[in-house]
């Protein structure tokens, strides 16, 4: 990915310590959890019941784009249930023992969270399903013809795997989740209220209006909202304000080559890409990933769900296709037929 570009500074994609000199802008509890609401509904009746039996919460599956709380539930859960929280990324494990290395180490009803665990190899997923089934751990001790198997218990645990790519999960793996909880973009009134609690913790005065225009512009994602909040924050403070005004957020997304939807100057490339080049589409992933000098990993994790959900692109058969409102949008003539 290029991180070079203003865009990049937006991006949604993001590791959990890059924020770290920030204070944080993660609710704790489900009651400070802004949005998804019927998915906090279900998840708070079966955090309470699983505290109710003193069980551990059964294994989660977390699915959706980046950017939009997942790794922030796997912490709200932790914290309602009043138990440890391991973290660990799917890329970081390379062999069994870094896995059994974290799940001999857990104590009971510990939440355990693998992001990307999409990417997690087939060894380490075998061994996944005896722990999340039978919390046990099949070890090979010796070599060769001596070689033999033992299981080692472990305690009960709670494993939340987060992915983008939930049709590239193993079914065996994903039917093994008891919970899956599926995250959507945020609607308007819930990203204002999200901008508004994070310019409180950050002690910012900002404006309603200049909330609204954040709001718009986010691309349904708190990870960039808080972002572009800050960013805002510095324009005003640079330009002597003491407050975030609708004005400061207007010249701020001019500079930051935002748009009135949220669309980045890489949006946009993508859109011109495909109606310039390829007279609208259909044009496949590889195709305008190289025109665009983007990862197809990019393009269908951060770039393309957001214009879909949108309506300015459509994914078909054949390749992408621009729609009518991207046309539109960037003041080009559609010539059907």
């Amino acid at each position: 990915m290029n991180e070079t570009t203003q865009s990049g500074l937006l991006h949604a994609e993001k590791t959990l310590a890059e924020d770290e000199h920030y204070p944080s802008l993660r609710p704790q509890y489900l009651k400070e959890f802004v949005g998804q609401a019927a998915l906090k509904e279900n998840l708070a009746v079966f955090i309470l019941a699983a505290k109710e039996r003193t069980e551990a919460l059964d294994h989660l599956f977390l699915i959706g784009p980046p950017g939009l709380g997942k790794t922030t539930l796997a912490q709200v859960v932790a914290h309602e249930l009043g138990v440890d929280f391991k973290v660990t990324s799917a890329p970081a494990l390379e062999k069994p023992k870094d896995l059994a290395g974290i799940l001999t180490t857990v104590s009971e009803k510990t939440v355990f969270f693998i992001d990307e665990i999409h990417r997690l190899k087939p060894a380490l997923e075998e061994m996944l399903y005896i722990a999340m089934e039978d919390y046990e751990l099949d070890w090979i001790i010796g070599q060769g013809p001596s070689a033999r198997t033992i299981r080692i218990p472990i305690p009960r645990f709670t494993l939340i795997g987060a992915t983008t790519k939930a049709g590239t999960v193993s079914t065996p793996l994903i039917t093994r989740f008891g919970i899956t909880c599926r995250f959507a973009f945020y609607e308007q009134e819930d990203m204002q209220a999200i901008i508004h609690r994070s310019a409180g913790i950050l002690q910012a005065v900002l404006e309603p209006e200049a909330a609204a225009l954040l709001a718009s512009s986010a691309r349904g994602t708190p990870r960039v909202a808080n972002r572009l909040l800050r960013r805002m924050r510095d324009f005003a403070q640079i330009q002597g304000q003491n407050r975030i005004t609708r004005a400061v957020v207007s010249e701020g997304l001019d500079r930051l080559e935002i748009d009135s939807l949220g669309l980045e100057k890489y949006d946009r490339e993508i859109l011109r890409i495909i109606i310039e080049r390829y007279a609208g589409g259909p044009v496949g992933a590889e195709t305008l990933a190289i025109s665009l000098g983007e990862t197809v990993d990019t393009l269908e994790d951060y770039y393309e769900p957001y214009l879909i959900q949108i309506g300015m692109i459509q994914r078909t058969p054949r390749g992408r296709v621009a729609t009518a409102r991207a046309y539109q949008h960037l003041g080009k003539a559609r010539h059907d037929g």
